[in-house]
């Protein structure tokens, strides 16, 4: 299974291919835009988010509401767009009053991006570095997740810590979704929302942590053999490439750095199969699934756009003048949670796809739970 997007932060449409999809799936297309709901939810969010109220369109590879094999297309349309026609059709485009973006903001990939394809206008980088891209994972992701649910695993995604603050106290899962910042804590989210409130009128930006879990995973998903199957390496590698994401551990993860060993390693039983009586690695061992709960954090650092810009300098002139400002959000954190949810959904369904027989639906249930059967055997 694999996906491409296309598509601009101010440009018509995201567009989506995904191949591999399995035959036979019933889609609900409710619950991917759902999905893209939340995505677009969050205390601290830009004005963007009033603008666009994002809707998943499937134009192929589903026929009378199930999958049929073929690559899907979907789009997503871009009501941002009608702002910026002057300059953002592809070919119909009216450059007579437009200024072109000569000052990279520090932090993002402007300058680089700029470096890199010989561009003199910043806006040819961050149209398409912009996170407006991550769109497309939640549409590939939640098509995963009904794949998913036909196998009960079942996934979830939190804020674990803003600015610093964190869900020390009163911690409750079903807290999540009342929350504004979706932290499992009331205390936390009112605290989280007060500085998102300071750093707001002192036009900065906040970063944080947040937290996915994924339960019911078969045993031995991925491989040992080779660095390119091991299945933890390729959702940190995934996570890590969704935008301002700086860090991504396993279970307790660099915390492991000051355990014995006799207090990291996670001892074997068996009840009714094997298991663990403790996940301090987060589900994984040798790159493969352990059957245990998958339990990942990432770090994401403050957003780069800030509304009171720091020093750059002009890629023309060379004289140091304050970055560009672009319309921007205080804090992530609560999309960035649903994202990170959304990829690891993604690099699970490819690792049972590529598992197991998988031409159409009915095949992937049946290999899946047979499997199961056997492990618990073992």
């Amino acid at each position: 299974m694999r996906y491409i997007s296309s598509g601009h932060s101010h440009g018509e449409q995201i567009t989506i291919i995904i191949e591999g999809i399995p035959s036979n799936l019933s889609i609900d297309i409710k619950k991917i835009n759902e999905e893209l709901k939340k995505r677009q939810k969050g205390y601290g969010r830009g004005q963007r988010m009033q603008i666009e109220h994002d809707q998943a369109q499937i134009l192929s590879g589903v026929l009378f509401g199930k999958t049929t094999g073929a690559p899907i297309a979907v789009v997503v349309k871009n009501k941002d767009y009608q702002f910026h026609l002057q300059y953002m059709e592809p070919f119909a485009h009216d450059l007579t009053n437009y200024n072109p973006i000569k000052v990279p903001r520090p932090g993002h990939a402007d300058l680089v991006g700029a470096i890199k394809y010989n561009f003199r206008d910043m806006r040819l980088v961050f149209e398409r570095a912009s996170a407006r891209e991550t769109v497309s994972r939640v549409v590939v992701g939640a098509i995963c997740k009904q794949i998913l649910a036909l196998l009960n695993i079942e996934t979830l995604s939190y804020v674990k810590n803003i600015g610093g603050i964190s869900c020390k106290i009163d911690f409750d899962k079903t807290y999540i979704e009342k929350s504004l910042v979706s932290m499992p804590s009331k205390t936390a989210s009112e605290k989280a929302m007060e500085l998102i409130d300071e750093t707001m009128l002192k036009r900065d930006t906040l970063g944080g942590i947040c937290q996915v879990e994924v339960n019911n995973v078969p045993v031995g998903l991925g491989s040992f053999v080779t660095d390119e199957t091991k299945l933890d390496a390729k959702i940190a590698s995934s996570v890590m490439s969704i935008q301002s994401c700086k860090g991504v551990e396993f279970g307790d993860g660099f915390e492991l750095s000051n355990y014995f060993g006799s207090q990291a390693h996670d001892e074997i039983s068996y009840e009714d199969g094997f298991t663990r009586q403790s996940n301090h690695y987060g589900g994984f061992e040798g790159g493969m699934t352990s059957g245990m709960p998958i339990i990942l954090k990432a770090v994401f650092k403050p957003i780069p756009t800030l509304m009171q810009p720091l020093q750059s300098v002009n890629i023309d002139t060379k004289a140091k003048t304050a970055s560009h400002i672009e319309r921007s959000d205080v804090c992530v954190l609560p999309a960035a949670a649903i994202i990170c949810e959304h990829t690891v959904a993604i690099e699970i369904t490819k690792a049972l796809i590529t598992q197991f027989t998988s031409d159409t639906i009915e095949q992937l249930i049946d290999a899946v739970f047979n499997y199961q059967k056997y492990t618990k055997r073992f």
